[in-house]
């Protein structure tokens, strides 16, 4: 699954456009590097955002092409 729809569907990101743009900035990193939108997540792969002020340090539980509201944070286990 792309990047950016990863941080759509587990609801890290509220819209995929707002993800899209976070990566083409350079905001958000895979396992230490900067990822493009169109990186494939994996499971196992650790994902570092900078959003504003906030930052947030996920590791990739599951990965689901569709997740409801509740389903949505069991895609990942946050690390800091």
């Amino acid at each position: 699954m792309r990047l950016d729809k990863f941080l759509k569907v587990s609801r890290l990101i509220k819209r995929r456009t707002i993800a899209n743009e976070a990566c083409d900035a350079g905001r958000v990193t895979v396992n230490g590097k900067v990822a493009r939108a169109s990186y494939e997540v994996k499971e196992g792969d650790v994902l570092e955002l900078q959003l504003g002020a906030r930052s947030l340090k996920v590791r990739v539980v599951r990965v689901s092409e569709y997740a409801q509201k509740g389903d949505a944070a069991e895609m990942y286990e946050a690390l800091s």
